[in-house]
Parts: structure tokens; sequence; C-alpha cells
């Protein structure tokens, strides 16, 4: 099998990762924070120790300000509801997953806000000038992916983290595509809240996000989406607002917060910066064999650096090809990725194929892939 849809889950996982997980059920599985016994203590210990682990690594000081989630769809629903009050406006690019969209167009409607787009696919200065142009007094925040889920577009979050600064706006960053992968420095790149899944660029469970907030960021801000125990304060009926007990509502996913920060061991490990190499000389292989492959297009083939690549074909479905190449034993992704938005500044119709990348796959398995698509579409038996 050839495993071509890591920006949906990385996969396999490290064997690592499986082992942990399964040791803290056996082990020390416990209820952290509930209980004083030995079991919930090292259950406790466990999941501070990657919470600074993911602080240390995202570059903030602060390991209460890494709040856990399910995934990073929980994590934006957390951060952009927490913030958002009736008349506020945000910007959001046209490359968002619906994980953005939806949520913003949401809280408009539900709360009385408003939001704009901004073209992503510009230069950087170009979106710099733009996001510049539409701000608005009461615009709130601005929200970006920060790699595109269907092209490799990188974003300059460090430029807009800057922009955003000297506006005193706030500023939410969807990084399912790049935690892991790409140099991100909470701190450095002037970031209000970083919201990342565990279970792909850094290879843990499903189950398993959070979102990191910067040093200086004002949780009175913030209010909670969640509302349940979380054994701290108990008699009181207000959630409050001091992380992370506030925004961590029920029992935390223990199993998964372990896989999480052995997955984040295994990318130190493995040194980001190497992963983010090859994933970038897949990338570049890849793209060179497509190109010679007829009825075959690839978007934004321009693009120098990546993890991904989405195609269209000449009268032929892009999700009858993916249909053909898992026949092969090729697992790939086509449609519209939950990311519409994106798909109409791309101009694909709706429908494309995505390629994507993980420190597990090799330049063999891109070559087989192109030779099997290039048999596929000779063959044209659709």
């Amino acid at each position: 099998m050839i495993y071509f849809d890591n920006a949906a889950t990385t996969f396999p996982k490290p064997p690592s990762v499986i082992k942990e997980m399964a040791r803290c059920m056996k082990e020390y599985g416990g209820n952290p924070g509930r209980s004083g016994h030995r079991l919930s203590l090292a259950a406790a210990e466990a999941v501070f120790d990657v919470r600074t682990a993911i602080a240390e690594f995202f570059g903030i000081k602060k390991a209460e300000n890494v709040i856990f989630t399910s995934n990073c769809t929980s994590a934006l629903n957390l951060a952009i509801g927490g913030i958002a009050r009736r008349g506020d406006h945000f910007l959001i690019s046209d490359l968002e997953h619906n994980s953005v969209l939806r949520t913003v167009a949401n809280l408009c409607k539900e709360r009385g806000m408003s939001f704009d787009i901004f073209h992503a696919l510009a230069s950087d200065d170009a979106v710099l000038n733009e996001i510049e142009k539409k701000i608005r007094p009461n615009t709130k925040a601005v929200i970006s992916t920060h790699a595109s889920n269907i092209c490799p577009r990188i974003l300059p979050i460090d430029k807009i983290g800057k922009l955003c600064r000297k506006r005193n706006l706030l500023y939410i960053v969807d990084a399912a595509q790049s935690a892991g992968i790409y140099d991100i420095s909470i701190m450095r790149d002037s970031i209000s809240i970083l919201c990342a899944p565990g279970h792909k660029g850094l290879y843990g469970p499903q189950g398993s996000g959070f979102a990191a907030f910067s040093d200086d960021f004002d949780f009175s801000r913030l209010k909670p989406c969640s509302f349940g125990g979380n054994g701290k304060n108990s008699a009181q009926i207000e959630m409050g607002h001091e992380p992370p007990d506030s925004y961590e509502t029920g029992t935390v996913a223990t199993p998964a917060i372990i896989g999480l920060g052995e997955g984040l061991r295994f990318v130190k490990e493995r040194k980001r910066e190497k992963i983010e190499m090859l994933e970038n000389q897949l990338f570049h292989t890849a793209k060179k064999e497509l190109s010679n492959i007829p009825r075959t297009k690839i978007y934004l083939p321009e693009s120098q650096k990546g993890s991904l690549l989405l195609l269209g074909f000449e009268d032929v479905s892009p999700s009858k090809i993916a249909e053909r190449l898992s026949d092969h034993g090729i697992c790939t992704r086509a449609g519209l990725h939950c990311a519409p938005i994106a798909h109409r500044a791309l101009g694909t119709g709706g429908d494309a194929l995505r390629i994507s990348f993980s420190a597990m796959n090799g330049m063999a398995e891109v070559e087989t892939f192109a030779y099997v698509l290039k048999t596929i579409l000779r063959e044209n038996h659709f």
C-alpha cells in the first residue's frame, strides 16, 4: 500500500506512539486532576509533561497556556468562539477550511458580527496590503491557515502576525497542515492563538489537538465554550478564566494526549527540519513526474515548497481517478476537502485529487504513483 493521504491524518503512526498509549492504559491510566491517588497523580504528571513539551516546541514559556482539545476544529471553535463578541468583525483568507469558515459564518449569524475574506494566492506583500485595507475599527482578529490543506501555498504568518500586533488585533493561526513540519514560534511570529491537531504532522493519534496561547494572552477575553466539571473550584457555578482548567471540561483524553506527546518526541528525534526537507523533496519529485503526464493539471505548479499537490484531469473526474488508484492500493483523497472557498479560489470546479506526504513516505512511492496514474489515464476505462 502507498499512503498519500497524510493531510487527512498521518499513517502509519510511529511504533513508539502506539506503545506508550498502551502503557498509559495499562499502567498509569487514572483520571488526571480528579483524585489524589497514585494513578491519578501519575496521569496528571504525564499530561503536564506533554503540555510543557508543546509549549517549548512552539515557543511559549507558560505550559498552562496549552489547552487540549479533541482535534484542530475543536481548538478553532474554542479560540474563535471564545473571543467573539456582538459587533465584532473578522478577517479570514480565501484558503480556509470549513473549520474556520463555518465557525466564523455561524458566529456572525448568531451574534450579529461580520467578516471579510482576503485573497491568499497573491504575493506576500499583496496579501498584507489587502489585509490592511480591509481592517475596520471593529475588527477583532485575523484568522488564517498557515499551510493550505489543498495546495502548496504557505502564508507568511510572521508578517501577518507583526501586522496584527501593530494594529492591536488578535491573530489566530490554523496550523492543521503545518504543525510539526514548518517552523512556528508563537511569540516570535506574534501569534495570539495557535490551533493544531495531534494526528497529522505531529504523528499522534486521532482525537488529539490543542490551542496554544501566547504568553501575554489576556484570558479574561476568552469565554469558555463548554461547561461542566474540571476538578477545580467545583463549588462555583462559573467556569472562570484560568488556563487550562477553565477550558478543559470533563475528563481529558489522557491516552490520546500521551500519544500526542510521543508523536512530538518522534518529530524532535527525526528533526523537524529534516522532515520538512524530505516532504519538500517528495513534493518536487512528484511535481516533476506529474508535469510530464498528459491530461494532468497541477494547481499552483509554480510553488517552490510544499508537502502536498492538488491535481485535475482532462475529461476525467478526479473522484473516479481516486477510486482507480485505490484499486491499485494507493490512498489519496478527491473532492472538496472541506474547503469550498479554497477550491473556488483555485478554480478547480469543485473536484480535485490531493496527494500529501509525510516522514513515512519515500521517493520510490512517488515514482510508483506516477507510473500507476499514467497507466490509468492511458487505459481510459471510466
